[in-house]
């Protein structure tokens, strides 16, 4: 069951705030390279999809679990005629519906610092992934400057309620590594007209170790 609040203010409020400018090139960078079979975590409301080049995707499996959210997802893939078969799935990334090595190709893109349980959401793409498989990913985080920190850790307490739940400390490179994969490639900056609380960028692809 979910309030006004989730139903009608959140999905909008989140996917206007991670279809920025800043966000967008940064989606831009990262989603083309998906091939194969694809599984994109936290698909949102479809930010994602016309970024996916059809040449290069087999199938797309897109994993949601806030079911406003998945509705407005499936509306953006009805109504955009994508040429790439698809499945939206309304469920966490805690528990993927997808078979063992079935994946090519996961996508995740400024959903770590909001998934409740990171590492068992990791755990999950280790087992779908095939040994060859790669992560991509782009995210927001902890930054490397103390003062700006010092911030994200004030604000994060009141950031997470108003943003549904999104973390602003949460460092991509180490779970990443914690959860046992090797960057391949690993790239930050501060996102330009954005607050750096919540504009420090890390981007890149990774392969299960």
């Amino acid at each position: 069951m979910f309030g006004l609040w989730d139903r009608y203010v959140l999905p909008p409020l989140i996917s206007c705030a991670c279809s920025s400018k800043p966000m967008m090139k940064q989606r831009e960078k990262t989603v083309p390279e998906a091939d194969g079979v694809v599984l994109e975590v936290g698909c949102g409301c479809g930010t994602n999809f016309s970024f996916y080049d059809a040449d290069k995707v087999k199938h797309l499996h897109a994993i949601e679990p806030h079911a406003p959210m998945v509705e407005r997802a499936r509306k953006e893939m009805a109504d955009g005629d994508y040429a790439f078969s698809s499945d939206i799935h309304e469920c966490g990334a805690e528990a993927v519906p997808l078979e063992d090595k079935s994946v090519d190709t996961a996508v995740v893109t400024f959903v770590l610092c909001t998934i409740p349980d990171w590492q068992a959401s990791l755990q999950e793409l280790r087992r779908v992934l095939k040994p060859n498989g790669k992560v991509l990913f782009s995210e927001h985080g902890l930054a490397p400057d103390e003062g700006v920190a010092k911030w994200q850790r004030r604000v994060e307490p009141i950031w997470k309620r108003m943003a549904g739940g999104c973390h602003l400390t949460r460092d991509t490179k180490t779970m990443l590594e914690a959860e046992g994969f090797k960057l391949d490639r690993y790239e930050t900056m501060y996102l330009p007209s954005t607050p750096k609380i919540a504009g420090y960028a890390s981007w890149g692809s990774a392969g299960v170790a």
